[in-house]
């Protein structure tokens, strides 16, 4: 078997907590793991890391390859070049196995759950392998507690031994038409948990889908599994559900035997949280008074709430999101709004958190940039350049080794040093203590994308044919 997870979402839902470069699938959670680390784990108990891919963004490979590093040695790790949903990526998939041409059962998986019993899960996970081996596309819903209208929902009709026939599927409903599926026991909630042979899926492509198909081809991997963008340009934008599940009449459905969460939104997260005496779940710098059944959460400034009910608080270092608990689903509408006006805020946090440590950006402005890095003992940042900007760096804490041009420089508090236009150079920290230094960045382009690495202790240097 392969296990496929769907890692590259962005997470809208969440916001301002999620954002496009850094999204709840990689936000480490209360026990120290993120939901990505968490889905491998669990899967780990039925595959070998060789047989658990993962395809996510290529803006988010590093971080995603990083992470599984921690809890496995190599990780395969796919990177789509543009967002696509979910269709294109599991055709590109299909694509890369067909090379072994071995009819394996796939079981595709998105990585934002919670369960609440692993061994059902996986008992779970069986019986829709089961019914892949069977020759039927496998998936796997569970009982409606609730209206919940940022869920898809499954119709089930005629009843098999090894499980249900899938009728159709219906994307998100509104809140009326999910209060009649609560009511009716053929209606589930689709975990978006698929399983299929290789050739039962590809056909189904075929049938569905070839146009999403045709853009794939033998050689749109590199020898880092990057895909080429060429192929996916042409690709629709379109999820799995609606390229082939809704239009498949060869669907079987087995029902989930463990509690099951999306956690998409605030309010999924409110429920799988544990509460106060008053129902509500408070995190972080938070003051309250007569608060009942609210989520209140804060990264950093004091957040007072005072005589309110069922409210969700999220405060960020540069955003402040206030809405209805019950509702919260719905604020991929201002996210939506937020990309127009302010595309930056939906993209990244003020603080982005790397594998040597940290920066927070400070301010900005036509052509400049400046931000705070912060390196923990014994890291250092890659030997790297920039074709677009030049850099100023002025110690506030600890000391730095910076190689520049192939020299090395040791400064201590206070001392800076200029780091021109394409030259060579890299931050250190050899020391005990906590690294800071602030960074002025000028130039004509201010990105991220704007860095040539050379070398590399986190393995991040490109390797291209």
């Amino acid at each position: 078997m392969k296990f496929i997870l769907l890692a590259g979402g962005s997470g809208e839902r969440l916001w301002p907590l999620s954002r496009a470069l850094y999204p709840k699938s990689l936000i480490k959670r209360d026990n120290g793991k993120s939901a990505l680390q968490n889905a491998c784990e669990v899967l780990m108990n039925l595959a070998s890391p060789k047989n658990i891919i993962t395809i996510t963004n290529i803006s988010l490979e590093t971080d995603t390859r990083l992470q599984l590093k921690e809890i496995m040695k190599s990780p395969i790790v796919i990177s789509e070049p543009l967002a696509r949903n979910t269709a294109p990526a599991i055709a590109s998939i299909l694509r890369y196995l067909k090379k072994s041409k071995r009819d394996e059962v796939l079981v595709i998986l998105p990585v934002d759950f919670v369960i609440s019993n692993n061994k059902d899960f996986i008992e779970t996970l069986e019986n829709a392998v089961n019914i892949a081996k069977k020759g039927y596309i496998g998936a796997v819903g569970t009982k409606i507690l609730k209206p919940e209208t940022g869920f898809g929902y499954i119709k089930t009709s005629e009843v098999l031994k090894f499980g249900k026939k899938v009728e159709r599927f219906i994307e998100k409903p509104d809140y009326k038409t999910a209060q009649v599926f609560l009511k009716d026991k053929k209606y589930y909630w689709n975990c978006g948990i698929y399983t299929s042979k290789v050739s039962v899926l590809y056909e189904a492509f075929t049938k569905y889908a070839k146009d999403i198909l045709d853009c794939c081809s033998s050689d749109m991997f590199n020898e880092n599994l990057n895909i080429n963008y060429k192929n996916y340009e042409k690709m629709p934008s379109i999820s799995l559900d609606y390229a082939i599940m809704e239009k498949s009449d060869n669907l079987v459905m087995t029902e989930l035997k463990s509690k099951w969460c999306d956690l998409g939104s605030w309010h999924s997260i409110y429920n799988e949280s544990e509460k106060d005496k008053n129902g509500n779940v408070i995190t972080g710098n938070v003051l309250i008074n007569k608060v009942e059944n609210s989520l209140i959460y804060s990264s950093k400034e004091l957040v007072c709430v005072s005589n309110m009910k069922n409210i969700a608080v999220v405060e960020t270092e540069d955003a402040l999101l206030v809405c209805d608990k019950d509702r919260a689903s719905e604020i991929n509408k201002l996210v939506k709004a937020l990309k127009k006006d302010n595309k930056e805020i939906t993209q990244i946090h003020k603080t982005v958190f790397r594998p040597w440590g940290y920066y927070t950006r400070l301010n900005s402005g036509e052509g400049w940039l400046s931000k705070i890095i912060t390196v923990l003992p014994s890291h250092k940042l890659s030997l790297q350049s920039h074709n677009h900007r030049s850099e100023h760096w002025v110690v506030l804490e600890g000391n730095a080794v910076v190689i520049l041009d192939g020299k090395t420089n040791k400064l201590s508090k206070g001392q800076s040093i200029d780091i021109p236009l394409k030259s060579k150079h890299s931050l250190q920290n050899p020391y005990k203590e906590v690294l800071k230094i602030l960074e002025v960045q000028k130039g004509d382009y201010i990105s991220e994308d704007d860095i040539i690495r050379y070398e590399d202790i986190y393995g991040r240097v490109k390797t291209n044919k």
